[in-house]
Order: C-alpha cells, then sequence, then structure tokens
C-alpha cells in the first residue's frame, strides 16, 4: 500500500501534512539533528568522536541501531570525515541510506552534507583558491562557474547541502578565518556569494548551499575566535547583515548557519530576532537554519544562557534552528524539553515540517541514493578553472620593472623561502589536506603543484637553486589547547620556529644568483594547528617566526628580490615594501596556485588581481578597513593607522588613464531613481591589460554618521594596448540606504559624492549628485546591484 506521502503527484504540502501526522514524537526529534558517523561500506558504521566532543562537552553516545531506527534528519560530512575513496565512500553512504529508506518504520532518507568552500572536501576533489582569492578576481561570473564546479563534484558523491558560503565581512585581519571571506566590503562580499549561491545551488536549488556565519562573527574582540560582538543593529544591519540579505534575496539561497558568538550578550544561536523576525519574517527565507557544529551545546557550556542540554535545545528550537549539527548532542533531550514544558509539540510539528519540505522538495523520497559509479572529481575543466581563478586573484603591489621575468639563457634564480615547496602552503583550512590535520590523518596533497615544481618547468632546472631558508611550523600536529578557550586554560608555547639556522644557506645562495624569489607568508590550520584559520588568530601582523628576518638578509645582500606572499592574511614586511624589486599577494591560490604564480612571474599571464582586504601597516592599526568612519584614525591621525596597501589596489602589467567623466542629469529622484556615471578608460601602455574600474559614494550630509566611501559599483575590463572602453555605471538610489533609528532602510534627500578610481584610494574623477525627494522607507523588494554596460 503507498501512503499519500510516498506520492510523487502530490503537493510538497500535502505530502508533509501526511508524512507528519503518521510521526511519532520521537522520529520527529530524530528528523531534528544529525548523526556524525565513519561510514562502512559494510553497513559497520561507528560514531566519530574527536576534540569537538571535548569542546562541547559531550562523548559517545550509545544504541546508534536503535537511534537510527528512528530515523535522521542528516549524516554529517560522509566522505569529508575520513580518508576514503570517492567511490567507496557512495558505497557506504548508499549503504546507510538504504538502511533508513528500507529499515525504518517510514522510510524517510538522510540529508548528506559537505564543507566546500573551496571545493568539495574530500579525498581527492579540487582544490581551488580560497575566498579571499576568489573575491580577488573581483569577477562574480567566474564565482559563480567555480561554485558549479564544486556543485558537480558534490553531487556526483550524493552531496545534498554544502556548508558554504562565508558571508562574514572582514573587519580585522588578525581573525584567523579571514582567509574564508570575500573582503572588508559589505557590497563586495554579497555581490560574490550571491553568484557562488547561484553557482552552487543551480536552478532548481537542488544541492544547498549555506549562508555563514549568521552575523557579525569577524568583529569580535581583538579578533578572537568565538570572542563576544559589540554591535548595534544599525552597523550590524548596513554592514553585516547586508551580504546574507543579498544573498537570500537575490540567490534564493536554501539554509543559513548561525555563529558561535554573542552579540551585546545575545547567543545567535538562541536569537529570536535574528533566526525568525529578520530572516525569515522580514526576507521572506523559505530554507533551513542549521546550526553550527556544536552551536547548541554552547549555550550551557560556554554562554552559560541555559542549565543542561534540553533547555539549550529549547532555546534554539524556539529561536528558530531547524537542525542541530554535526549531532544530536541537545535534540536527543527534547523529549525532556516538552515534558518540561520548554517547548512545546507544535513548534516541533513547524519545524519538522520544514525539514520534510526540503527533503521532498530536493527529491529525495524519489531519488534517495547516489549514483555508484566512479565520482567525477578533478576533471581536467575543472582544473582549468582552479587554475584560472588563481591566475587572476595574484595581485601584484610593487614592481621596479623586473617583471615580469622572462627565462632567458644562464640566468640564475634563487627560490628561498618556507612556503616555496609546500604544497600545504598553497591551501586554505577548508580544504581537505588541511583539514585532515586536527584528525591527527596525513594530508593528501599529489594534485597540489608547488610554485618550486613550477618555476622549475618554467626556467629549466638548472637556473633553478632553491633552499628553504627557514620553518613556520617545523611539525603539523594537533592537540592545541583551545577548548574552551578562557584565559583560565593553560596555554602551550606557541610552535611557531624561531631558529635562523636555516638563513645563512639561503643568503648565500641569494649572493651567488641573479635574482632571489622569496616565498613568506602562513600556514593554514584549524585551533592553532596553523598560524592562520579557524581558531588560528594572532596579536601581530608581523610574519610568522623568523621570516622577517629571512627576507631582510635576502634583500641585504643587495640582489633584486621578489616577495610572493602566500597566506591567510596579509602582513607587514616591515618596511621592506620600498627595497623590494617586486611583491605579489597570492593568498591561498589552491592546487594549482603554483602554476599560476609561475604563471604571472614569467609573463606567460599578466597581473590583475586587486585587493579585497586593505593591507595595514601594522597590528596597532586594527581593525582598519577602508569604509571606515572620518574619526577612526583619531585625532591627529595616529602614525600607525592606516594601510600601506589599499582595498581595491593593484598594480597590471600595463597603465591606465581615466577621462570624459560624466554624471547623470541632476536632480536624481529617491523614488526608483538611478545615479548614471560614466567614464572612458584607456590602455596607455604597451600590451594587454585587465582594470577593475571601482565606483565610490560618499553621503555628504545624512542624519547619521556615514562612512568616508562605501564602494557601489564595480566592473572588470580588459583592453589591448591603446584601447578605450566606454563603462556607463547605473547606481539605483535604493543603494545609498543605511538603517534609521526605527531599525528601518531609509534613503534620505541630499548631495551625495561620487567617486571613481582605480582603488579606494587612487580616485580618478569626482562629482556631486543630488537627490531629490522625500526620506524614503524601503520596501522589501529593494534594488540591491548596480550594472554596468562597456562599450568598447
Amino acid at each position: 500500500m503507498t501512503h499519500l506521502y510516498q506520492d510523487a503527484s502530490q503537493p510538497v504540502a500535502t505530502r508533509v501534512a501526511d508524512l507528519l501526522a503518521r510521526m511519532t514524537p520521537e522520529e520527529k526529534f530524530a528528523q531534528l539533528h544529525a548523526f556524525w558517523l565513519i561510514l562502512d561500506s559494510n553497513g559497520n558504521h561507528k560514531e566519530r568522536t574527536d576534540l569537538s566532543d571535548d569542546f562541547a562537552g559531550h562523548k559517545q553516545s550509545q544504541g546508534l541501531e536503535q537511534q537510527l531506527a528512528l530515523g535522521a534528519g542528516q549524516i554529517t560530512r560522509p566522505l569529508g570525515t575520513h580518508v576514503v575513496s570517492p567511490a567507496e565512500g557512495v558505497q557506504a553512504l548508499n549503504r546507510l541510506q538504504k538502511m533508513l529508506v528500507e529499515d525504518t518504520r517510514l522510510g524517510i532518507p538522510a540529508m548528506f552534507h559537505e564543507e566546500c568552500l573551496v571545493g568539495l572536501l574530500c579525498k581527492d576533489a579540487t582544490l581551488f583558491p580560497s575566498s579571499l582569492s576568489y573575491a580577488s578576481t573581483w569577477d562574480p561570473q567566474l564565482m559563480e562557474q567555480i561554485a558549479a564546479a564544486i556543485r558537480d563534484e558534490a553531487q556526483s558523491v550524493g552531496c545534498h547541502q554544502g556548508l558554504a558560503p562565508v558571508l562574514d565581512v572582514s573587519r580585522d585581519v588578525r581573525w584567523g578565518r579571514t582567509e574564508e571571506t570575500f573582503g572588508e566590503d559589505p557590497y563586495l562580499v554579497g555581490v560574490m556569494a550571491t553568484a557562488y549561491v547561484r553557482g552552487l545551488q543551480g536552478e532548481k536549488r537542488d544541492l544547498l548551499a549555506t549562508l555563514k556565519h549568521y552575523v557579525g562573527h569577524s568583529f569580535s574582540e581583538g579578533a578572537r575566535n568565538h570572542a563576544p560582538v559589540h554591535l548595534g543593529f544599525r552597523e550590524l544591519n548596513d554592514t553585516f547583515l547586508l551580504p546574507f540579505e543579498m544573498a537570500v534575496k537575490l540567490a534564493n539561497a536554501g539554509s543559513v548557519m548561525p555563529a558561535y558568538h554573542d552579540i551585546d550578550g545575545q547567543p545567535c544561536h538562541s536569537d529570536h530576532f535574528l533566526l525568525t523576525e529578520v530572516l525569515r519574517e522580514q526576507w521572506g527565507f523559505d530554507g533551513l537554519i542549521v546550526a553550527d557544529y556544536g552551536g547548541v551545546s554552547l549555550l550551557h557550556q560556554h554562554h552559560g544562557v541555559s542549565h543542561d542540554d534540553a533547555e539549550s535545545a529549547a532555546l534554539a528550537f524556539n529561536a528558530g534552528l531547524d537542525i542541530e549539527l554535526p549531532k544530536g548532542d541537545c535534540a536527543q533531550h527534547l523529549a525532556d524539553a516538552v515534558s518540561r514544558g520548554l517547548i512545546d509539540m507544535a513548534k516541533i510539528d513547524e519545524i519538522v515540517a520544514r525539514v520534510l519540505t526540503e527533503k521532498f522538495r530536493l527529491g529525495l523520497f524519489e531519488q534517495p541514493y547516489a549514483i555508484e559509479p566512479e565520482p567525477q572529481l578533478q576533471q581536467p575543466a575543472t582544473r582549468e578553472l582552479a587554475w584560472q581563478a588563481a591566475v587572476r586573484s595574484i595581485t601584484l603591489l610593487e614592481n621596479n620593472g623586473i617583471l615580469p621575468l622572462r627565462p632567458r639563457s644562464g640566468q640564475k634564480i634563487a627560490v628561498i623561502g618556507p612556503t616555496a615547496d609546500d604544497p600545504l602552503a598553497l591551501l586554505s583550512g577548508y580544504s581537505f589536506p588541511v583539514h585532515l590535520i586536527i584528525s591527527e590523518m596525513q594530508a593528501q596533497t599529489e594534485q597540489v603543484i608547488t610554485p618550486l615544481q613550477a618555476l622549475r618547468e618554467a626556467y629549466g632546472e638548472q637556473n633553478i637553486r632553491y633552499t628553504q631558508g627557514c620553518h613556520i611550523l617545523e611539525k603539523r600536529t594537533a592537540g592545541a589547547p583551545v577548548f574552551p578557550g578562557d584565559a583560565a586554560t593553560p596555554m602551550q608555547n606557541s610552535p611557531v620556529s624561531q631558529s635562523t639556522a636555516l638563513i645563512p644557506q639561503a643568503v648565500k645562495l641569494a649572493q651567488e644568483s641573479d635574482v632571489a624569489l622569496v616565498f613568506v607568508g602562513d600556514l593554514a590550520g584549524l585551533f592553532q594547528s596553523g598560524t592562520v584559520g579557524e581558531g588560528s588568530d594572532t596579536d601581530s601582523l608581523q610574519l610568522p617566526g623568523v621570516q622577517q628576518q629571512l627576507l631582510e638578509d635576502i634583500v641585504a645582500t643587495g640582489k633584486p628580490t621578489i616577495v610572493v606572499m602566500t597566506g591567510g592574511r596579509p602582513y607587514s614586511l616591515g618596511g621592506l615594501e620600498d627595497n623590494v624589486a617586486g611583491y605579489l599577494m597570492a593568498f591561498a591560490p589552491g592546487q594549482e596556485g603554483g602554476r599560476a604564480i609561475s604563471d604571472i612571474i614569467s609573463g606567460k599571464e599578466a597581473p590583475s588581481g586587486r585587493l579585497v582586504v586593505s593591507v595595514p601597516k601594522s597590528a596597532g592599526a586594527m581593525p582598519y578597513y577602508y569604509n571606515h568612519k572620518l574619526k577612526s584614525g583619531g585625532t591627529p591621525v595616529a602614525f600607525h593607522f592606516g594601510a600601506t596597501y589599499p582595498f581595491g589596489y593593484g598594480l597590471s602589467g600595463t597603465t591606465f588613464r581615466y577621462h570624459d567623466f560624466q554624471l547623470s542629469q541632476q536632480p536624481v529622484a529617491i523614488e526608483n531613481g538611478d545615479i548614471s556615471v560614466q567614464i572612458q578608460v584607456t590602455n596607455t601602455g604597451s600590451q594587454t591589460g585587465s582594470e577593475v574600474v571601482q565606483v565610490y559614494l560618499r553621503d555628504c550630509v545624512a542624519s547619521l554618521v556615514r562612512p568616508v566611501q562605501e564602494l557601489k559599483a564595480f566592473e572588470r575590463v580588459e583592453l589591448d594596448a591603446g584601447q578605450t572602453a566606454t563603462l556607463s555605471f547605473s547606481i539605483p538610489t535604493d543603494m545609498l540606504n543605511f538603517t534609521n533609528h526605527a531599525g528601518k532602510r531609509i534613503v534620505e534627500p541630499g548631495f551625495v559624492e561620487v567617486q571613481v578610481g582605480s582603488s579606494s584610494a587612487d580616485i580618478h574623477a569626482t562629482g556631486k549628485v543630488m537627490l531629490a525627494g522625500a526620506v524614503r522607507e524601503l520596501p522589501r523588494d529593494w534594488r540591491m546591484v548596480s550594472r554596468c554596460d562597456i562599450n568598447q
């Protein structure tokens, strides 16, 4: 007999109502959490235990088979949890799904989620560049293509939900998770995130993107992981909520993940205002809200706003949560919470209905299994896309004319530095090889091309000589004392190497060479298994370890020195910026990063990346971001304030001239008006090059203090030598909104300064536009994106 919920021809709402009516309370509770398992193709599944259990105060539960008999909402990272071949991993998850579909009373399939920020986080998947690198391309179309490629790999292994992208707006680069962000501008973050969501989800939203970390995670005290956030709603809305609002409204994002911290004392995982009133009621979000790993447990374990697991579960689910990840630490106590009157079954039914709706909509009841032939990973077109992203993201900061360094006979090139031949130095923390370190597993880096390998191929092995120069970490290990993370926790000495023993050999090699390529930076690693990444925050923006001394000694030889910095945040060169012959910022360029770096250095490709985070003068300038308020630098302006290289900055292999600037006719109507900006850009150099034309606005007089400038439009344009393009920007007046005292987005009349430039500091044309009309409160579906037409 086929029940109504099993009939695919019925409307989803009808199927949900029928199934919900058949479920016991225990079966309903089972849909509200996940299981984190080491899956086995023979069905001998085991629960995973690691540091996260210590973190959240939980240990392995009992009776796995009995628990699974009630069903499961999700299965956590079936292929990303351990080293398993994709084919075997698919077999194992299909074995588990078969048990859930065929051997449980109601046959409700589970959803499978994986991390996929920089590619699918599993063995053999393509290792894309970091989010900082994505954004440094200033190319939303490329971002969508990358996300679509990640989608293809994820779906080939049976994934239904990807825990990405990260929409945190960088405010302080000391924060370890800076590498996961799209940078410091909320509009750019929103545009890139929207493109990522569209690519990952596809037209049918049959793989859910997950917006994280909702919200304000990146503006914590001292840029410390999980630390409290001190933000009023107006700044929260204008800067940190904006990208989330864009991705929900413009890309129909399927999932949202709350952040670990509290905002003004309110933990995000129990914030009804943010999770329900703003997200669902004001924005119309219709997807699933999933907990960050252990985030529900932290309500009582760390935040101290509840007494126990049951109360934490009630707080989170009443606030708007749908599924607890990665396990059911608190959700398994929902029966107790109901019996104590902390949450009622009507609320449980409401949440379960949302979970079931998504499962029906995804087609899981009709097609619960992944296709078992060998998953399609590391395809040539996908690897080429990873290379393209790396090339376009690499940003040239200094060049005294030495770059490009064309291959020529007899030249002797010294390749020096701890990141020159370390595959892990090219990867971000949420790549599979780096993620394995925290689980004390061997990193898998066979597909990574290091800079040294690529340079030897480009210049010939006889012309390249290499020495490491120094270590950053002499041994990569897990087990840093980060839980629970308070000052009372005994701390160990930093594992960062302070040995200078290798520097003399590097100096000798530089002296014997025509030019020195020095590779510096950091190593991504979770919870202090690296120098950047989640839980790997810093108190300094000096290069980790003795890299600064290495660089100083190489520069002191007088040999032309080209610096290549890789990693998850920008570091200071300690004043050497003016003494080096060339300086490239590559962030974490992924598995094809070595080839991309070599292509830029050799001139095979022209540099075209632009900074998405300001490079501050020192840690004393933190927090620093270009779109600050006028008084942020102090009065008088503090000597340490400001950026060595500003947001939007980057040199090209050619030069550009901006001319014939025009603004729209005056005045512009607040109601449905558009600011029209036209500029001509000419390539005045001798070779083809790309320019990123940026439009910033400044509200001259407002009822509340506004930033000194805000990015509102940008466009990448490629021009041949001598070629001119006319760029016509149209910026909706809605985009000049800010949040008023009542918490509403408004646009006010008055003058707005328009700035067009090649960075936030390099402005080539300015003008003023008058907005006319009454103060306007924006509707829910306000115009959020500018557009640009190019006539070449």
